[in-house]
């Protein structure tokens, strides 16, 4: 993601707004990428800055709420097109079965440690 100037933290959360099925309050987005208040102010300035995100207030004036501007539109479609090619090529000569297997196993394994992370939550 380096030739749209990316990185795993600025292209991640702009995936999670293109495929979101509407706009998502930015406490969302920072509980899906599991990033305190700060951090996701932090990054959410940055993607603004480079006129990717807007904030605009909800129905309820405290919640912002994440659109991606036309720049970040394109961005993803970009980023899109990448990881779809390199998916393919990392993906060729396997069968759909195996693909199906490793996303079950990696499932399971996210799975297991949610579950660990809400033990440690609970105390």
């Amino acid at each position: 993601m380096q030739p749209f100037g990316l990185t795993q933290a600025t292209w991640l959360p702009l995936l999670q707004l293109a495929r979101a099925p509407a706009p998502m309050p930015q406490k969302d987005l920072a509980r899906s990428l599991a990033l305190d208040d700060s951090s996701i102010v932090r990054l959410l300035d940055t993607l603004q800055r480079e006129g990717l995100v807007d904030r605009r207030e909800g129905q309820d004036r405290r919640v912002k709420v994440l659109h991606l501007t036309p720049s970040g539109k394109t961005t993803v479609a970009s980023v899109e097109a990448v990881s779809q090619a390199v998916r393919k090529r990392v993906l060729a000569g396997l069968s759909d079965e195996d693909i199906g297997a490793a996303q079950r196993v990696l499932e399971r394994i996210l799975d297991e440690l949610a579950k660990l992370e809400r033990e440690d939550e609970d105390g």
